[in-house]
């Protein structure tokens, strides 16, 4: 099993990603955002939504 993950370097902090995630799995982390893994339901939502393509799948 995997997870959608959000990687630092390429964040830009926009927060597109956390209001469409259905299960509030995203928060702001410093100057990035965060998917937590416990949370995430894998739907793909915030990774379809991010303009810089900065959440990756984890498998």
């Amino acid at each position: 099993m995997g997870t959608h993950y959000i990687t630092a370097e390429e964040c830009i902090n926009c927060a597109a990603c956390a209001p469409v995630c259905p299960v509030e799995a995203i928060s702001e982390e410093g100057e990035v955002h965060v998917i937590d893994k416990e949370t995430c339901t894998d739907c793909g939502a915030c990774d379809d939504i991010c303009p810089v393509d900065a959440i990756h799948w984890d498998s």
